[in-house]
């Protein structure tokens, strides 16, 4: 995470989740299984010590592929898992990567010091190249979704069908992880400690820009008693008091969420919890009830854009009425809607722009996550610009925010574009504020009088970063 000083300074790691999956089913399988999490790790060179102590067999740099950052494949982060499968190869280990970046690019990773790269969903794979490995046995190329060199030549075999039974693998090996790290981050960071889960896999629908090279377009759900069963270990042992369901798409099998309320309540266990959904799936008030029932808190949907000629161009499905309905309900529960916000993708205009801005000043949403479109290999989106990115196609850290191909504006105007939008944001809020407490003056307390008290500073702040934001687009 220090690679990343968007998220280091954000300071709310989680664990590799993906990761803990493999690392439970290996040891399910009689394994000795070791996890070094990388996580707070200030370089790739602190990873020799524990091969040296471990003296592993095996070094499987195993990514974790729920969270939405790792499809970024960001440069720094893959020139970290390089040096790291250098290392362990000089230690005589053999190498396996797993990761959304090394499904894109596994003749890289090959080239790198890799022996084996995993394509797509892991575990299954995992476990048969290593019993084959084990057994002395050369038969690489009868297991499905795997890469690697035979005699100079790559060779990808075929791919492997997905798990449709998410019950079957065991709970993820939590006792691997430094639990007290990640409380003592979150705690300090935000004053509670989050832990993550999932509950399903895959994503069904169609959006243009959105890869999904570890777990398809495909959606298989865990049953509600095997998620309730993982959140009693996570609450009741390590005390989590929050959740973030790290789901593409979230209770998206009819009556799922309403049983999930269900047995939570019956198993009394009390937490909050965030999800990432969309909003044509969250229309239904029973359906927004029982998320609150359950104690979702808050709801991350793609709002994307608020210009319907955009969503329509990058298929998402979605409507601008649907983005308005869906939040309003939200709100009507007691759940905090938030936006990720897409701007620059192509054919976009001023006027696009426009709309979107003005679809956050009027429905104000609890948080906003502001990037520019990003191609992403194996999207239709990435065939349409890959000949314009030239010698860039991936960003080094998460806060980059650099454009990689030609478009309306320059990338320099969608950086200043980032900094107006949330500055402008953050102005509606504090009216908003102000005018809450002057109808209700005798209801408000402290924070409530700060956050009001903030639009004499973000009012001029947003005049100044609209004032760059024309000259950007006034020198293009």
């Amino acid at each position: 995470m220090r690679f990343d000083p968007k998220q280091w300074a954000t300071g709310k790691p989680y664990p590799p989740l993906g990761t803990l999956y493999a690392a439970a089913l290996m040891r399910q399988q009689g394994y000795q299984v070791s996890l070094f999490d990388t996580m707070f790790l200030s370089n790739a060179e602190e990873v020799l010590a524990a091969i040296e102590t471990n003296k592993p067999q095996f070094f499987v740099v195993y990514d974790d592929g729920f969270n939405y950052l790792t499809k970024m494949c960001l440069t720094n982060m893959r020139e970290a898992a390089f040096h790291m499968c250098k290392l362990a190869k000089q230690q005589g280990c053999t190498v396996i990567v797993s990761s959304s970046d090394s499904t894109d690019h596994y003749k890289e990773y090959l080239d790198e010091g890799a022996d084996f790269v995993i394509i797509g969903e892991a575990e299954q794979t995992l476990l048969e190249l290593i019993d084959a490995l084990s057994e002395e046995m050369t038969m690489a190329e009868d297991i499905l979704g795997l890469a690697y060199k035979n005699e100079g030549q790559f060779v990808k075999t075929q791919p492997r069908p997905v798990m449709k039974d998410l019950d079957v693998l065991p709970l993820p090996a939590w006792d691997l992880v430094n639990m007290q790290q990640y409380k003592d981050t979150w705690l300090k960071s935000s004053g509670y400690f989050s832990l993550n889960m999932n509950t399903t896999r895959g994503c069904p629908f169609k959006c243009n820009w959105c890869a999904k090279p570890i777990y398809g377009s495909r959606y298989n759900t865990r049953s509600v008693a095997h998620v309730v069963e993982e959140l009693k270990l996570l609450i009741n042992h390590y005390g989590a008091e929050h959740i973030w369901f790290s789901d593409d798409i979230f209770g998206l099998k009819p009556g799922w969420v309403p049983e999930f309320a269900k047995q939570v309540a019956a198993a009394s266990l009390k937490f909050r919890f965030k999800i990432q959904s969309r909003a044509d799936l969250l229309l239904q008030d029973d359906q927004i009830a029982a998320l609150a029932a359950a104690g979702c808190e808050n709801v991350w949907i793609g709002a994307e854009s608020g210009s319907q000629k955009v969503l329509d161009a990058m298929d998402k499905g979605t409507t601008i009425e649907q983005i308005h309905q869906s939040t309003k309900l939200m709100k009507k529960y007691g759940i905090k809607p938030s936006f990720f916000i897409q701007f620059g993708y192509p054919g976009e205009t001023k006027e696009d722009i426009a709309l979107t801005i003005a679809m956050i000043n009027q429905l104000l949403p609890f948080e906003i996550g502001i990037s520019v479109s990003y191609p992403l290999p194996g999207t239709a989106f990435y065939e349409r610009v890959k000949a314009d990115l030239k010698t860039k196609s991936n960003w080094t850290d998460s806060d980059e925010m650099a454009l990689m191909f030609s478009n309306t504006f320059p990338p320099s105007y969608y950086k200043q574009l980032h900094k107006y939008v949330h500055s402008n944001y953050h102005q509606h809020l504090a009216r908003n504020s102000f005018a809450n407490l002057i109808s209700n003056p005798f209801k408000a307390d402290i924070k409530a009088i700060r956050k009001a008290l903030s639009v004499l500073y973000y009012m001029p702040a947003t005049m100044f970063q609209k004032f760059k934001l024309n000259q950007t687009e006034r020198s293009w």
